[in-house]
């Protein structure tokens, strides 16, 4: 691994593109001061290293950058995002949550790295590189986050790997963020805006407290309001109240109950070390299936791992009727800020024996339909700020509890459909790997052009075949392809 410092112009400035002037601003992305009530659990959760939270954006360039601009691309994207120069620091006394602070010691050349894979390598040796990046923890004391610019690719190609911890984002936000600083053309842009570096700031654990305890002040007769107000429609409409509650409570119950689903005997190990695996599909032969099954792509994306999955235990002489699986649900709402973590988890018993494709996606569809439809779909939401307050010990106890029943967890999350550009190069595919915080697998499908860019991140201790496991979810796929064809 080498790194070489930024370029510099004759002041002993770094080089940009462009010169930055008045009316030059950040983007609006990431502007929330304190960590949420999800954000705080993940991150606190982390005593426990099987819980790590990093995500990670592979994107494939179809030639190597040119460092110098590299850097300068990444050095701008830090002050057009200010997030990229924030560090995570607790309040005194543990009191309220986490906050974004500006690192005073933010160094670009920690962040951002090189990599060069040795002559002849292939698509694995990629994705052991990215592997190895991902599971190593990042620093707590610093901004959250690295940039890898992966060389030595065939055919002159080049990898960009971008790792941030998922206090920062979740998948829509990270689309949000790269949507807006990728180019839309390969020739640099000396028009684009120069947002000069946030000032750092010399935050304190006691400064933090009195912050919080401003906050809370500010926000009580709002609270007074809404108590008030909520409080006199209850007694102008009792019996309704009665009723809502009563509905709540059932479906808070049905949201955090525990699938009814017996893990696979075959994921049922949990290790520290991670697998990378891929695989591409065309967006307009899947969307064909979803459309030809009467279902979503999102249900043709699920019906094709469950298939995956069942023909992973048929080959293993381990037939399975169902097991345990959890999908991220948006609750992104028109107002909210860009970044930022903004999903529920739900979970199912999901249809593994099933063979017809067509009847699995009409099952999943069923199932998240009611799902989405839960007056308590944000009850476990609700939960997060006590579990955030938990002490740590037990904190990684009952959060250890909530994932690691999961064989599969799953995510589709619209990505970017026209050419975009890093520092020059085109993006070619773009892969999600998202982390295993107790799960057997995560697979997440991200698209990007035409193509839907699969990646899959597995346990090694739970999935011990990887070659029969990328065969059968290849097959999987074929299954619900089929659909379409015909």
């Amino acid at each position: 691994m080498r790194t070489e410092p930024l370029p510099q112009n004759q002041n002993g400035k770094p080089t940009t593109y462009g010169r930055i002037s008045a009316s030059d601003e950040p983007l609006h992305w990431g502007e929330t001061r304190e960590l949420n009530a999800l954000e705080t659990l993940m991150w606190r959760m982390e005593g426990n290293p099987r819980l790590r939270s990093p995500i990670c954006g592979l994107e494939i360039l179809d030639c190597v950058p040119e460092w110098g601009r590299y850097l300068a691309a990444c050095d701008w994207a830090t002050r057009m995002v200010p997030r990229f120069r924030q560090r995570v620091a607790r309040p005194a006394l543990g009191v309220g949550n986490p906050c974004w602070v500006i690192d005073p010691d933010f160094d670009l050349e920690y962040h951002v790295r090189r990599v060069a894979l040795p002559e002849r390598s292939d698509w694995a040796a990629l994705l052991r590189t990215a592997e190895q990046i991902a599971m190593t923890p990042l620093d707590r004391a610093r901004p959250p986050w690295e940039s890898v610019l992966i060389e030595g690719l065939p055919d002159g190609r080049a990898a960009h790997l971008l790792k941030m911890h998922h206090v920062t984002t979740d998948g829509l936000g990270g689309i949000q963020l790269l949507s807006q600083l990728h180019s839309r053309t390969r020739e640099a842009n000396p028009r684009k805006p120069q947002p000069p570096p946030p000032p750092p700031e010399r935050a304190t654990p006691v400064g933090l407290l009195f912050e919080e305890l401003g906050r809370d002040v500010r926000a009580v007769p709002g609270l007074a309001r809404k108590t008030a107000a909520a409080a006199a429609e209850n007694l102008r409409n009792p019996l309704e109240t009665t009723r809502k509650a009563m509905r709540f409570g059932s479906s808070f119950r049905r949201v955090a109950a525990d699938p009814h689903a017996v893990g696979s005997p075959l994921l049922r190990n949990r290790s520290l070390s991670w697998r990378f695996m891929t695989l591409d599909v065309a967006f307009a032969d899947l969307r064909a299936a979803a459309k030809a099954g009467d279902a979503s792509l999102n249900d043709a994306f699920l019906a094709a791992l469950l298939g995956g999955f069942r023909l992973y235990h048929e080959a293993l002489d381990c037939p399975i009727d169902q097991m345990p699986i959890a999908i991220p649900i948006s609750i992104r709402k028109k107002g909210d800020e860009e970044g930022g973590n903004h999903f529920v988890g739900a979970r199912f018993a999901a249809p593994v024996s099933e063979r017809d494709p067509r009847a699995r996606m009409h099952a999943i569809r069923a199932m998240v339909r009611k799902m989405r439809d839960e007056p308590a779909i944000d009850g476990l939401g609700m939960l997060a700020p006590v579990l955030a307050k938990l002490p740590s010990p037990l904190l990684n106890a009952v959060a250890g509890t909530m994932t690691k029943h999961n064989d599969m967890q799953a995510s589709n999350v619209p990505g970017l459909r026209e050419d975009r550009f890093f520092a020059g190069a085109k993006i070619l595919r773009s892969y999600g790997f998202g982390p295993l915080p107790g799960c057997a697998t995560m697979i997440t499908l991200i698209t990007h052009g035409g193509t839907c860019c699969i990646a899959a991140n597995v346990d090694a201790a739970a999935v011990t075949d990887l070659e029969l496991f990328r065969s059968c979810l290849e097959r999987g796929f074929a299954e619900v392809l089929s659909l379409g064809a015909s």
